[in-house]
């Protein structure tokens, strides 16, 4: 018999980004593993260069970055370190972002205007990742911007287990908008509470400015309410959402989101708001000075070591999350 058989191992790097250290090191921690030997170098004229320490020929790369301020430095950085991971000849390339950037900017409001969530995909496709991981899209349709696998993670199991032990059952689940009914849906199923909407509206005149009219459909008198989103940025939608909460009867109010951005003055606004609690999760870091009492973070890492372990290993994703991916 002629040829050449050679059985070979499969090898897993988790390469990080810097633009969240601490999480990158805890889903190293979690899959039993280390971080890869990377060298960042920045050029006085803002240019970012990185070479892998390692060798990375024929393994399976995770690239970690998630997308927060400085947002397009942290994109760009994640490019990079796809593209330094092609040439040197990895096998497969999964590109893991925790907040997914621009991911608000997915379809044209008016006319003249870019759709730029699609412009990222297309960036990361040409840099050369094979699949990609992420968490709790502003947008499921996101998904479809891509002609590689994407995996798309929730932290509903997170929260799900959070309130069940804080609060209960006996409670309604609020959507702030109804862009977020289906997500709302699932939650009020998995926790079996009621579910209610808020009515928001869209400010055309002012960029990043959302107003929540006073209209509550649902029942949410002389009841707790829980606030659910995917994203917390200025944190005006969510802290007006529950000024109406409290208005139409509700003896009080928590909230939860995936990303907690918070921009200034997100912090003000939730420190002085009827919100008892607002927890969310360690996709973007949370310095010292919004670490604010009324605020609890969650650690998503657990979930991401065992989605990247899943894709690792080829196994299914939508198990670990009972198919509400």
């Amino acid at each position: 018999m002629s040829g050449l058989e050679i059985s070979t191992k499969k090898r897993l790097i988790l390469a990080a980004g810097r633009s969240h250290p601490d999480l990158a090191a805890q889903i190293a921690k979690e899959l039993g593993t280390s971080l890869a030997d990377i060298e960042f170098t920045d050029y006085p004229s803002g240019e970012v260069k990185i070479r892998f320490g390692e060798n990375v020929r024929g393994s399976d790369v995770f690239a970690f970055q998630t997308h927060h301020a400085p947002l397009n430095d942290a994109i760009m950085e994640q490019l990079v370190m796809i593209d330094a991971a092609k040439r040197a000849s990895a096998k497969r390339i999964s590109a893991v972002i925790p907040l997914y950037g621009y991911a608000r900017q997915d379809k044209k409001h008016l006319g003249r205007e870019p759709i730029t969530a699609k412009l990222v995909a297309d960036l990361l496709t040409a840099a050369g990742a094979d699949r990609v991981l992420s968490v709790d899209l502003h947008a499921a349709q996101i998904q479809g911007y891509f002609d590689k696998p994407f995996d798309h993670l929730t932290a509903m199991p997170l929260f799900q287990k959070y309130f069940q032990e804080r609060i209960g059952s006996d409670f309604v689940v609020v959507t702030p908008d109804a862009g977020r009914i289906k997500v709302a849906e699932k939650f009020a199923r998995r926790l079996h509470a009621d579910l209610a909407i808020l009515h928001k509206r869209r400010r055309l005149d002012v960029k990043n400015v959302s107003e929540t009219t006073k209209e509550v459909i649902g029942e949410v008198r002389g009841r707790r309410c829980l606030l659910v989103d995917d994203l917390i940025d200025t944190a005006g939608t969510i802290t007006q959402g529950a000024e109406v909460l409290m208005e139409f009867g509700a003896t009080e109010v928590f909230a939860c989101a995936t990303h907690g951005v918070l921009s200034d003055p997100a912090t003000d606004r939730i420190k002085n708001s009827p919100i008892t609690e607002l927890v969310i999760t360690d996709t973007v870091p949370l310095p010292p000075e919004k670490q604010i009492d009324k605020i609890t973070v969650l650690s998503i890492a657990p979930l991401v070591a065992r989605t990247i372990k899943a894709v690792f290993e080829d196994e299914s994703v939508s198990v670990i999350f009972e198919g509400d991916n």
